[in-house]
């Protein structure tokens, strides 16, 4: 094993900075945990309206936005979509909560040493800052079209300019994603310098 090389303290002092992202890091896991509950309780409405509950019926037709000229008495094929692409949007941004807390923490702040692990993800093996970009574009979008999906379901309740800017907003997503892939192609990939093709 290699000895630490001795820095001097100032270089010290600026790379042990890199330290007070940790509760960053913790913080977005305390996010994940409130995701987690918000997932839970609108799990539980859901079954509770499925099985007749009104109360349990209100609340979702309150948390989707749904609206219509006379409200159900019953748990309706619309809200049942609304409430499951919820669900879905939960976890697709746990999903881009992980994906920040252990390939941020990995890239910037330590190792983790997962090599050999069996659970390690197997993104986390070839990540760093760059891949880590396309990573989190690609997860707004898919993130982006569940809401912009919700929208379009429950387009009778929205103004055509939110419509729109809805709409404009997902396909500024999109290109952006679509740049920083290309420019991340353009870019000579550290990792292979010496290599020759």
């Amino acid at each position: 094993m290699r000895p630490d090389p001795q820095l001097r303290p100032l270089p010290r002092l600026i790379f042990a900075s890199r330290w007070l992202q940790l509760p960053l890091y913790l913080g977005l896991i305390l996010a994940q945990a409130v995701y987690v509950f918000q997932f839970w309780t609108e799990l539980v409405h859901l079954i509770e309206a499925a099985f007749g509950n009104q109360q349990a019926l209100g609340l979702l037709i309150n948390s989707t936005g749904y609206k219509a000229d006379v409200l159900p008495s019953a748990l309706n094929e619309t809200i049942l979509m609304l409430v499951v692409l919820g669900l879905i949007d939960v976890v697709m941004i746990s999903n881009l909560l992980i994906m920040v807390i252990v390939g941020g923490y990995e890239t910037f702040v330590s190792r983790m040493d997962l090599t050999g692990h069996p659970d390690q993800p197997e993104w986390l093996s070839h990540v760093n800052a760059s891949v880590l970009k396309v990573k989190l574009a690609t997860a707004i979008i898919g993130i982006s079209s569940i809401h912009l999906l919700r929208t379009f379901i429950n387009a009778d309740n929205y103004e055509q300019k939110t419509l729109m800017w809805q709409t404009l907003i997902h396909v500024a997503f999109l290109l952006s994603a679509m740049a920083i892939a290309v420019t991340d192609r353009l870019l000579p990939d550290p990792t292979h310098h010496g290599d020759k093709h």
